[in-house]
């Protein structure tokens, strides 16, 4: 059963009809998570939305992360790449770099997306490199302007020294810092278009040949929604996961760091976030009401509009709030906005919906009062 409370204000003007949904039954009451164990040394869980924290277990404890730090240095090269995409011809200094690779040798030619595709798929540290020295003239300048955006995207406690993540001591980031960073990067469509394929084709310039490689992301395969994003692992960071994953309008990001079981982690991460939330869609297109116009000869009728779809807890109860002027002065355009629905949780708005009006309405003559009336005959008798 639904419940109403209706409260009536006014407010500069306009009547505000405050209606609270105090028991909403498309919201239920999400799963317990205080019995969730993850193996993970730290953990978190977020809402990709806004980044509202929804499980974490030491996430701002700092820790090595591997090769997700390619997310940054992806991110970073798909930014650049955007303004000129520009062909890199591969060079000694930028294989010279050990682990993991895309294959580049010198003198071969890709442009600057296909290094961010080699190092998101295959995790290549010869990828990573190459971007950042062809960006900035050396892995260490690049890894400046790393550390530049780490700080707007208020990564308090990272910070890097190497575009490939490879171990250094004052390489380091937190679970909750390397979820700020993916939301970020999941809103890049470049980005989010290569992490979510399980293989991708990267073009070469020189030698002009394509060819595929296989993301290492085996979430990609077995979880369903999953959309991304990027692995990692040295011995010194352990097992490193960053993931994203999209249901019914809902996305979440998750993220371990020293993880000896990872892919399981991960699977009961994403499977709590769902449980968590729920998308929903503000349709107030059955709203309808009349307002009064200014001279109060006319009723101007007014009808509500599908609103926006947003991520809420399955069990928060937003309130919902007619804002409409006491009356309106006419002319009035079919299709003018003349007030608002607002739904708000926890005192702040998560979204509002226009309300229109229904038809034209045209200026209305004003009755004119006896004393205008003989002001204008005398004036007519004595032009």
């Amino acid at each position: 059963m639904i419940q109403w409370q209706v409260v009536v204000l006014y407010q500069k003007g306009f009547l505000r009809i405050g209606i609270i949904l105090t028991i909403l039954t498309a919201f239920l009451v999400p799963a317990n998570a205080e019995g969730l164990s993850v193996s993970a040394e730290s953990a978190i869980l977020v809402n990709a939305d806004n980044g509202e924290v929804l499980w974490a277990k030491n996430e701002n404890q700092e820790c090595a992360m591997a090769s997700t730090t390619k997310i940054m240095t992806a991110l970073i090269t798909l930014e650049q790449a955007a303004e000129d995409d520009k062909v890199v011809t591969i060079t000694k200094q930028m294989t010279a770099v050990e682990g993991s690779s895309m294959g580049l040798q010198p003198g071969e030619q890709l442009r600057l997306s296909s290094l961010a595709a080699g190092m998101l798929s295959v995790s290549g540290n010869d990828a990573a490199n190459s971007a950042a020295i062809a960006i900035d003239g050396s892995a260490e300048k690049f890894s400046e302007r790393m550390n530049q955006r780490a700080r707007e995207l208020d990564m308090d406690h990272t910070h890097f020294v190497t575009p490939s993540g490879l171990d250094d001591d004052a390489h380091y980031s937190t679970a909750a810092d390397m979820a700020k960073l993916t939301c970020a990067a999941m809103k890049n469509s470049a980005f989010q278009k290569i992490v979510s394929q399980k293989s991708i084709q990267v073009e070469f310039m020189n030698p002009q040949i394509k060819r595929m490689y296989a993301n290492h992301n085996r979430l990609l395969s077995f979880y369903q929604g999953c959309i991304g994003v990027k692995t990692g692992f040295t011995k010194k960071a352990g097992r490193c996961l960053v993931s994203a994953a999209e249901r019914d309008g809902v996305r979440i990001v998750a993220v371990t760091l020293n993880a000896p079981d990872d892919w399981n982690d991960h699977q009961k991460l994403l499977d709590e976030g769902f449980e968590k939330l729920q998308a929903v869609t503000f349709d107030d297109r059955s709203f309808t009401a009349e307002v009064p116009s200014a001279t109060g000869e006319t009723a101007i009728e007014v009808q509500g509009q599908l609103g926006d779809t947003v991520v809420l807890p399955k069990d928060s109860y937003p309130e919902r709030t007619v804002e409409l002027p006491q009356f309106l002065y006419a002319p009035i355009e079919k299709g003018q906005c003349v007030g608002r629905i607002v739904y708000r949780l926890n005192g702040q708005i998560i979204s509002q919906t226009p309300i229109l009006a229904d038809s034209d309405v045209p200026a209305e003559k004003s009755k004119q009062s006896i004393f205008d009336r003989i002001k204008q005959f005398w004036m007519s008798c004595f032009p």
